[in-house]
């Protein structure tokens, strides 16, 4: 990619976010403003704020990276992403406005009365949102090198200045107007190259289908292997070395690998003629990413509906979109945001497989290369080429760093929330911003320290966490009147507990390849998820005196429509 049309676009981008949170500074003025805009925002432009911040990395780059390596069952991701919208709006986004809370620990303390809920609400807000803010940061780092060749914390550390400037200086006041407008510019630069390359497509003679038969090079590819992977091959193949296969150095040599494994250490360069079939390969020193679990066979209908619930159920307690809902101005603005929001992601979601798709057939070599979710960013250079292909790539390009903003910003905006109201010593602005600065340095740290996930399945491992906490803890204390304090602590460490868990063993490595444990381990929302309701529940009724007293008013607020409840009161 030619970065001398990539760098202006991502700095235009960066600048233009800066000047649209500046505006939105100018009117901040109330503590208030600073975290929920003073519960003014508009249905149309909190559906967009609320799109822009929810479409991340894993929706711009990380869906697309799935669908070229896994193929069609990777189609899930966004079916899921954007169905959570439909359970949120079923059973929670009302109530949660109606009970006026600033944060999720706030929703728990109101409804249970209990500081001790609050407090262990508020470290499942922290922990859900540093480990979505991973997957952004990382993948900044990683378009910023595909674009320059700049070392991959750089990006991250870029995105993390920006975030922590905008977020202290106007809060969600600020950030809402930038959401809104980074929503339409990431539909932008996916739509319009999207049209193009469907285009050079369908005038190239490439094949109509992508998945029917093997990946192939469609033309001859010297392929770099950056970290040692192990090439597993059915016939064989043959490739021109050079560096080392099988523990033997070669230079220039032309081999006839036979069917079988065969051990590529990092460094080499590998040189596969025209129509030759795409290896399978699997990473030197451990698989990290949960959806290959399906590329081996691993129990894929298991790993399917594990995706299913983790992103059905994940959304409605995801720190940065609940807190978007506080924002409304009644009930009724927040369920119709949620339509709006349904229909603006719907739309955003059909794109990313397109791109999968045409990486199968143009970027094949991506999947060995270990970087499939730079397929978005490569394609407009690799397919169309020139100064048109350089430009569309630099739109691609900072739509990409417009995704990883805007959803750092919501996150770091609900952190520094939670932060501030439960962490530091005072709840003023001030402290606000010191909060700020506290939420991103910890996911910044780990980004810059530690190789991550796939962005798409870091982000699924989120949805897994918040899931089996906050899922239990929403749809419970809002339409379950028997819910005690103790049960809701119970429910969420048993259940958010043991995701976390799972989660960090994946991350680690654990169990290994072909384990037993692996599945289990690397989808456990299928049964964190109904551990979390079931210990909630059976805590609860085996508790039945400390069920708060005033519950049927708490629930009753949140149930009743402003209009009605005021007409009670009077």
């Amino acid at each position: 990619m030619n970065s001398s049309y990539a760098i202006p676009a991502v700095a235009l981008v960066v600048v233009a976010t800066v000047l649209v949170g500046a505006f939105g500074l100018r009117i901040s003025r109330t503590t208030s403003d600073f975290y929920v805009a003073s519960r003014t925002v508009g249905p149309r432009l909190n559906a967009a704020a609320i799109s822009g911040e929810y479409l991340s990395a894993a929706s711009f780059l990380g869906i697309a990276g799935l669908v070229l390596v896994q193929g069609p069952d990777m189609l899930w991701y966004p079916v899921g992403y954007t169905a959570g919208y439909l359970v949120l709006l079923l059973f929670v986004a009302a109530p949660l406005r109606r009970s006026g809370a600033y944060t999720l620990p706030d929703f728990a303390e109101a409804r249970l009365g209990s500081q001790a809920v609050r407090r262990l609400a508020g470290a499942f807000v922290v922990g859900v949102g540093w480990l979505y803010l991973l997957p952004q940061l990382q993948g900044a780092g990683l378009t910023l090198t595909v674009l320059t060749g700049a070392p991959d914390w750089l990006g991250g550390v870029i995105v993390a200045v920006v975030v922590t400037a905008t977020v202290a200086a106007g809060g969600m006041r600020s950030i809402t107007f930038v959401q809104a407008f980074q929503y339409w510019l990431k539909l932008t630069a996916l739509l319009v190259p999207a049209l193009f390359l469907v285009l050079t497509w369908q005038g190239d003679g490439a094949p109509r289908h992508a998945f029917d038969e093997p990946a192939t090079f469609r033309e001859q590819r010297v392929v770099r292997v950056d970290d040692s992977i192990d090439l597993r091959l059915d016939r064989p193949l043959s490739v021109t070395v050079t560096g080392t296969v099988d523990g033997r150095t070669h230079t220039g040599t032309r081999l006839e690998l036979t069917a079988g494994s065969h051990r590529v250490e990092r460094g080499t360069r590998l040189t596969f003629a025209r129509g030759a079939p795409v290896p399978d390969a699997e990473r030197g020193g451990g698989d990290l990413s949960p959806s290959q679990a399906e590329s081996r066979g691993e129990r894929p209908l298991y790993a399917t509906y594990g995706l299913i619930l983790a992103t059905f159920l994940g959304t409605m307690g995801l720190p940065h979109v609940v807190v978007r809902f506080y924002t409304s101005p009644h009930g009724v603005a927040a369920r119709r945001t949620t339509v709006a929001v349904l229909g603006l992601v719907g739309a955003f979601y059909l794109l990313p497989p397109v791109y999968g798709a045409l990486g199968r057939l143009y970027a094949p070599e991506l999947t060995l290369t270990g970087d499939p979710d730079a397929a978005v960013l490569l394609l407009p250079d690799r397919m169309i080429g020139g100064v048109g292909g350089d430009l569309l790539g630099a739109l691609v390009a900072g739509g990409a760093f417009a995704a990883f903003l805007s959803t750092a910003s919501g996150l770091t905006m609900a952190v520094a929330g939670v932060l501030t109201q439960d962490v530091l010593p005072s709840r003023g602005v001030r402290h606000f911003r010191l909060g700020t600065v506290l939420a991103m340095v910890v996911p910044l740290a780990a980004s810059v320290l530690v190789g991550g996930l796939p962005v798409a399945d870091a982000v699924g491992l989120a949805f897994a966490v918040s899931a089996s906490s906050f899922c239990p803890l929403l749809v419970l204390g809002i339409w379950w009147r028997r819910l005690t304090p103790p049960g809701a602590a119970a429910g969420m460490l048993v259940g958010g507990g043991s995701a976390l868990l799972a989660v960090a063993a994946t991350m680690a490595g654990y169990p290994g390849e072909g384990a037993a444990l692996h599945a289990l381990l690397a989808w456990p929302a299928l049964w964190s998820v109904p551990l979390g309701f079931l210990t909630m529940i059976l805590v609860s009724l085996a508790t039945p005196g400390r069920v708060p007293p005033g519950t049927a008013a708490v629930l009753a607020r949140f149930h009743l429509p402003e209009e009605l409840r005021t007409e009670v009161t009077a």
